[in-house]
């Protein structure tokens, strides 16, 4: 079996335009210094927020969700990347209707049952990803690695890589702490 599916492609596809999406009124794109406010409007300005807000969002979805895929592969598990169309489609229409509180499902991963140490580390892959990809960008802007004109992307990035390592940490049911902290304590028992 392939490392990665054409089904999976597609559903990597389908979660960074519909995170674009979602996350286009929160990382909405500046307009750059010499810009014809005429022009700039008539553009479709939407369009133009949502790859914006996919370049920031999508990246940390994306990746946390592989960090999961190649854990359980490289403990002998079956895996399969999933995109939650069913929530996608609710949370698209919440935002359609102006709905004033949005939740996100990002994706998720199916392995084949794994030893519970194994599965704890399975777990904690995502949200490592995230925290690696928050201090790599930090260390960007610290160490000014990058042209400034990177930074209105860079920043943010790390921003929600952060917020995804602690909010995937929640140890609530469905969540990735949750199958974490379950995971170590059957592991010592």
């Amino acid at each position: 079996m392939p490392f990665i599916t054409i089904r999976e492609i597609l559903d990597i596809v389908i979660m960074t335009f519909a995170i674009g999406y979602i996350f286009s009124d929160v990382f909405k794109k500046k307009p750059t210094e010499d810009y014809d406010p005429l022009k700039y409007y008539q553009k479709a300005q939407w369009w133009e927020n949502v790859k914006h807000a996919a370049l920031i969002a999508a990246p940390a979805v994306v990746l946390h969700e592989l960090a999961h895929k190649v854990a359980a592969i490289a403990f002998g598990a079956m895996a399969t990347l999933h995109a939650p169309y069913g929530w996608y489609a609710l949370v698209l229409f919440l935002k359609m209707i102006n709905f004033p509180l949005l939740f996100f499902v990002g994706g998720y991963v199916a392995h084949t049952p794994l030893p519970p140490l194994e599965s704890a580390i399975v777990s904690i892959a995502g949200p490592l990803v995230n925290l690696f990809l928050w201090l790599a960008a930090k260390a960007v802007v610290k160490y000014n690695l990058l042209h400034r004109r990177y930074y209105p992307i860079i920043g943010p990035l790390g921003k929600i890589n952060l917020f995804l390592a602690i909010f995937n940490m929640i140890p609530l049911r469905g969540f990735d702490g949750y199958s974490f902290f379950t995971s170590i304590w059957q592991a010592m028992s």
